[in-house]
């Protein structure tokens, strides 16, 4: 059911972002344009239907064929037709991001003057079918290879004494896993192309980084059912180093599968960033993945030497996962204000809270483990000698029923973590989002907010208001209303006020006028810097009209 329900959730924005476009979004050019020019927050990968044009009729133009710029990855050439008549085009978009994962958009420019315009640019969103398919193949990826690799570290290093009942913790694991990546592997160029699933582009998938890192992970699972099968059949034969050496390497190779292709393939100190994404993975299938194999091996009596070298195999991996986990958030926030700013900080802090949880249950789980670390010694009294402590017994009798519950809990809490975790690799970063909102030039870039709207049944549609340069001082305000299907609106009366309510100032009348198809004006001035209340009304008819309210922030 969770993954059901957050497989079909919708898709959040991955880590490439628009930075610029020449021509801007909303401007209107005097003399048409050759050639668009849209740049990117990071290096981006083309699709064979990456840019569809719309003129004002919404039919689509024959554009020459995308290509990056000489020297530049982030940033794509479309040649345009060399005749456009006059009114608004619509541009839409849709590309792969550095780590992966694809991101679309629109934009609109005008030639000679803006005019209302029917085109919607259809055929670029997500394919809801195949997102709901491909986020539950990624959630089940993570998963299996949490628990195969977390039950490997359980039986290499914790040596309980009786192997069977993990066996179906590596076959579930081993079978999940190769069945995921398959569907990965097939799913991938519906994915990245926002269409229904189909297997017309696997060719091309197969040309792909993340195609090859597929194929790489399905290559090293088959490698790794080869080992097991050999050390089951001659494992006495096989020293114990080597066979430690060499899961270790398949473990790790098959941990960079994931960290080459996700976030910390894109952005800053990619290398480093690469060692700690593999790291984290392998420090918490260690802890979640061992807590499984705990939990199965706890069904018996064991050793307490078990439960203690587990103990001390978390702490290690909690060790790790601290020292990676800050550096990965540094990374990938920027600045504190991101934590609570952006979708990334508040996904990162709900994992937090979760990791917290987690610690809670597994020091509870460390209290019964110290009992069974100390257990109780008979007295023996050798025939004229004094008493001496005879060799430490265990006791039969200690709580294994409470160090169970506690594991299970912990097991319960690793599954939510697990889930946040690969959220977390889905959504744009915080540092990304403020890339996105600021120029090379370093100033930030316009302020852009779009506010819905409903008035009755049929008053459907929203506001696209824009604040250049978006900070303290004066500012241009722009205001374009979009109907219900997405093409541009005309209402007989638009009204925009800002309240300051932390400073009691306000409502100040941003004074727009209509300019023909859009709403605008050149001077408004944001006096303070803070977050300010918003509120726009619209007027689509004599009688009907509505007031909708949002917050927008406002920087030096």
């Amino acid at each position: 059911m969770v993954l059901l329900v957050l497989g079909s959730a919708s898709p959040a924005s991955a880590h490439a972002a628009l930075r610029a476009t020449d021509p801007e979004d909303g401007t209107i050019l005097q003399r048409a344009p050759r050639t668009l020019t849209l740049t990117y927050t990071e290096s981006v990968g083309l699709l064979t239907d990456s840019f569809r044009v719309y003129d004002p009729e919404n039919h689509r133009l024959s554009t020459g064929r995308a290509d990056h710029a000489p020297g530049r990855s982030d940033t794509v050439r479309v040649p345009l037709p060399a005749r456009l008549a006059k009114g608004t085009y619509v541009v839409a978009w849709r590309v792969v991001s550095a780590d992966s994962h694809p991101v679309s958009g629109a934009l609109t420019f005008s030639v000679g003057e803006r005019t209302v315009t029917t085109a919607s640019a259809p055929g670029q969103t997500e394919n809801r079918t195949t997102t709901s398919l491909y986020n539950i193949a990624r959630y089940l990826a993570y998963l299996a290879a949490t628990v195969l690799l977390g039950a490997a570290a359980f039986l290499a290093y914790c040596r309980p004494p009786r192997r069977a009942p993990l066996r179906p913790l590596f076959l579930a694991g081993g079978a999940t896993l190769l069945g995921s990546t398959l569907a990965l592997l097939l799913l991938r160029g519906p994915y990245e192309e926002g269409t229904a699933p189909t297997f017309a582009s696997l060719g091309r998938t197969l040309t792909t980084r993340p195609g090859e890192l597929l194929l790489a992970r399905l290559a090293l699972l088959l490698v790794a059912v080869v080992c097991a099968v050999c050390l089951r059949r001659w494992g006495g034969a096989v020293p114990r180093p080597a066979a430690l050496t060499a899961g270790a390497t398949l473990a790790l190779a098959l941990a960079l599968t994931w960290s080459a292709a996700e976030h910390a393939s894109a952005g800053i100190q990619v290398p480093l960033a690469i060692a700690s994404t593999t790291l984290h993975l392998l420090a918490t299938a260690a802890w979640l993945g061992g807590l499984a194999a705990l939990l199965l091996t706890l069904r018996a009596t064991i050793p307490p030497q078990v439960i203690t070298r587990f103990s001390r195999l978390a702490l290690t991996s909690v060790t790790v996962l601290v020292v990676t986990g800050v550096y990965q958030s540094w990374r990938g926030l920027g600045t504190w204000q991101a934590l609570t700013d952006t979708t990334y900080g508040r996904v990162l802090l709900a994992k937090l809270a979760a990791v917290g949880l987690l610690l809670a249950a597994a020091a509870w789980s460390r209290r019964w483990t110290a009992r069974l670390a100390v257990p109780k010694a008979k007295v023996l009294e050798p025939a004229g000698g004094p008493a001496l402590p005879a060799p430490a017994v265990a006791d039969a009798q200690l709580p294994f029923r409470h160090l169970r519950r506690s594991v299970l809990a912990e097991a319960a809490v690793g599954v939510v973590v697990l889930v946040l975790t690969t959220l977390l690799t889905s959504t744009l970063p915080g540092r990304a989002a403020e890339e996105a909102a600021t120029a090379e030039t370093g100033i930030p870039a316009a302020s852009v907010t779009t506010v819905p709207f409903a008035v009755g049944d049929t008053g459907r549609g929203k506001v696209q208001i824009t604040f250049d340069p978006g900070r303290v001082g004066p500012n241009s305000v722009q205001a374009v209303v979009y109907g219900a299907n997405g093409a541009l609106a005309a209402v007989p009366e638009l009204r925009i006020t800002m309240t300051l309510p932390a400073q009691r100032l306000g409502p100040l009348d941003t004074g727009l006028t209509d300019r023909g198809g859009y709403w605008a004006t050149n001077s408004f001035d944001l006096p303070i810097p803070g977050t300010w209340t918003m509120k726009v009304t619209v007027r689509v008819s004599d009688l009907d009209q509505v007031t909708v309210s949002r917050t927008v922030r406002v920087a030096r």
